[in-house]
């Protein structure tokens, strides 16, 4: 499996997601229309601020968010390289074990900084 092959499958997923986001989305307003509750249809409207209010704002620090995926992207890539100077058929086998193992560690600085800012929201 090489790169583009992931990327090929990311992509897809990706569409299908947004395609099942879009239509349910479509749905939805479409069923609130047909009952007459027009007085609610302005909840699915991505103008409007009344999910704002009701949603706590992590995203107060984005220096700290990208500090902490940054970090955790070169740890990522540090162990990565520890890996392949020990273990030499880990670089020579076209493998994403190293894809993964980015991907752990940058998931890992985000859910770390959700932790602290959920922490920092309860105070």
């Amino acid at each position: 499996m090489n790169l583009g092959e992931v990327l090929m499958a990311a992509v897809v997923f990706y569409s299908i997601v947004t395609f099942v986001k879009i239509m349910s989305s479509h749905f939805l307003k479409r069923k609130i229309i047909k009952t007459g509750h027009f007085d609610r249809a302005e909840i699915l409207d991505q103008n409007t601020d009344v999910e704002v209010k009701k949603q706590v704002k992590y995203d107060q620090y984005p220096a700290l968010k990208w500090g902490l995926v940054v970090l955790f992207g070169g740890l990522g890539l540090i162990g990565i390289e520890i890996l392949g100077l020990n273990y030499p058929e880990f670089i020579r086998y076209n493998s994403v074990m190293p894809y993964g193992i980015e991907f752990v560690s940058v998931s890992i600085g985000f859910l770390l900084y959700y932790l602290i800012m959920s922490k920092k929201v309860k105070e």
